[in-house]
């Protein structure tokens, strides 16, 4: 039970930094804080409630209008989209912005050619659109994916219900379909805004104020680490109500989907056929969010790697292999310290039976780490060197400082609160599949807990243990914020290096890091769209009459 107090105070430990901040407020913090609120909290409050707000707006209309037409009509080609539909899930915010950014750029194809045609024409990529449209095409999948669920369990037989009933095809959708997979929509915004609050390639990359660059200025530019702490205490405020919200929807989701998903007979209901006209436009609601999204940044990337490579532009094979080595040494470790972890939590809270104080001690480590993934990577980071400093301070002799900024172990404990929650939501869904009659077995023939957990458990967690594994794995590479604050010197992974080239406006040389980010995003989204598979479409001879 010690480790589990253990770990309920690492995972605590960087919320706690942020909010003791502020009990060392003194007269001059005040009067600094008081100047940022005149200065530059307006822009950063600005800035993110713009962007939080249209990335939602965004998010909501593309997850459900894709989800929609996936889920409750058959055409031509609707069971390839489901599945293409989860691509852009694979493409990091940022790996989209570098490659739109050469694509668009004033000296472009596009803008030259549009220049031609209408001289005087002028684009500006960098800046709060260009940075909603990167979001929105690459986080939409989380409310499509969510809603699609939703419908699926119920949309088909009640659409088919009020199509009986003589209600037009507009009606349905506005009465039926929208309702119905509300709650699904506003988890899945949840989670994009959070992702998007969450960033810091594109933000710094589009030159944005927001809170999460805020954070990285102030910390590493600036060297007040106060004013930090308070960044990051606000963004953490806001992402706190966030998380409340989507959880608050996921129940109401939930209590909608238990309801079944099969008529009073069993029966599989049958979903409305477009024609040909209808079928077209339900390819271009579905075709553009995966073209903009995926298809297309990977292509330009691709050139980009193409044309760097044709004339010969310093790629150091040697370089490469040590930030891959780097982003796939950090993967590692994180991932086999986060499973270790969720399996101790989980294996705890499944055996029960504690005294009331260190149950709750238990439920609350459990919230603890459920909660690490919404929060931002820069804010743990912040949250880590804000003790050691502290610490420091009251012992210089002691190299904490050292300890965390010199080697992997900060870095890999930043990973850790923020990514294992992911694990333990695997470990759990691999637990429930356990019945309790073979603990209860094993214990009638004297097992010990330990043997229980490696001779009964083990054998069949080792699937859930894999994806857990695998999904902290890619969450790792593709993170930056966190890397970048606590990464050992002139330790590079994948993530870094691309954002430092595309920084300095080396896009042909970050092609090919973004490119491997991608590849390696590809293998939880792979693992989704199997799972998807599994679930057979409705064959065309059984679909309805034309909607």
């Amino acid at each position: 039970m010690h480790f589990i107090g253990l770990l309920a105070v690492l995972i605590a430990l960087p919320i706690l930094g942020i909010l003791c901040a502020w009990f060392g407020l003194d007269a001059e913090g005040l009067d600094a804080l008081r100047q940022q609120a005149e200065t530059v909290l307006p822009g950063y409050l600005a800035t993110s409630g713009w962007l939080a707000l249209m990335v939602t707006l965004g998010v909501v209309v593309v997850g459900g209008a894709t989800a929609v037409t996936v889920s409750l009509f058959e055409f031509r080609g609707r069971r390839w989209f489901s599945w293409a539909l989860l691509l852009p899930m694979a493409m990091p915010a940022y790996v989209s912005a570098y490659a739109y950014t050469d694509f668009l750029q004033y000296a472009g194809v596009v803008q030259s050619t549009l220049r031609g045609w209408f001289p005087g024409f002028r684009m500006e990529v960098r800046g709060l659109p260009g940075a909603i449209c990167m979001f929105v095409l690459t986080l939409y999948p989380y409310a499509y994916l969510l809603a699609r669920n939703a419908l699926s369990e119920r949309g088909t037989h009640l659409m088919e219900a009020a199509r009986m009933l003589g209600a037009p095809l507009s009606e349905r959708i506005v009465r039926v379909a929208l309702p119905l997979a509300r709650p699904a929509l506003a988890a899945g915004a949840a989670l994009a805004l959070m992702e998007t609050l969450a960033d810091y390639g594109v933000s710094a990359y589009f030159g944005l104020t927001t809170f999460t660059t805020g954070i990285y200025k102030a910390w590493v530019v600036l060297d007040d680490r106060l004013a930090a702490a308070q960044y990051a205490s606000l963004l953490l405020l806001f992402v706190t109500v966030l998380l409340w919200l989507e959880r608050r929807e996921q129940g109401r989701m939930r209590f909608a989907a238990t309801r079944g998903g099969r008529g009073h007979d069993g029966a599989e209901a049958r979903l409305p056929v477009l024609s040909r006209a209808q079928t077209a436009l339900a390819w271009l609601v579905c075709g553009l969010p995966v073209v903009l999204g995926f298809v297309l940044p990977v292509a330009i990337l691709l050139r980009l790697w193409w044309s760097e490579a044709g004339q010969g532009m310093g790629f150091d094979v040697g370089r490469y292999a040590g930030w891959v080595w780097n982003s796939f040494r950090f993967g590692g470790m994180a991932a086999l310290a986060a499973i270790v972890l969720a399996l101790a939590l989980c294996f705890a809270l499944r055996s029960g039976g504690l005294p009331r104080l260190q149950a709750a001690l238990l439920r609350l480590t459990a919230r603890l780490a459920g909660m690490g993934y919404a929060i931002p990577g820069s804010v743990i980071a912040v949250g880590i060197l804000l003790p050691v400093a502290w610490l420091q301070s009251l012992w210089p002799g002691a190299g904490l400082g050292v300890l965390l900024t010199a080697s992997s172990l900060g870095v890999i404990y930043a990973y850790l609160v923020r990514f294992t929650a992911v694990a333990v939501q695997s470990v759990e869904s691999g637990y429930t599949r356990i019945p309790a009659s073979l603990d209860e077995a094993a214990r009638s023939l004297g097992s010990s807990r330990a043997v229980i957990a490696w001779r009964v458990h083990m054998p069949l967690l080792w699937r859930s243990l894999a994806v857990a594994a695998l999904m902290v794995f890619v969450d790792v590479v593709k993170e930056l914020p966190a890397t970048l604050l606590l990464r050992p010197f002139d330790t590079d992974t994948l993530a870094v290096i691309a954002h430092n080239l595309a920084r300095d406006e080396r896009l042909g040389e970050a092609a090919l890091p973004a490119l491997s980010i991608v590849l390696v995003g590809l293998a939880p989204v792979l693992l989704v769209m199997r799972a998807l598979d599994g679930k057979r479409s409705q064959p065309l001879q059984n679909a309805a009459p034309p909607a």
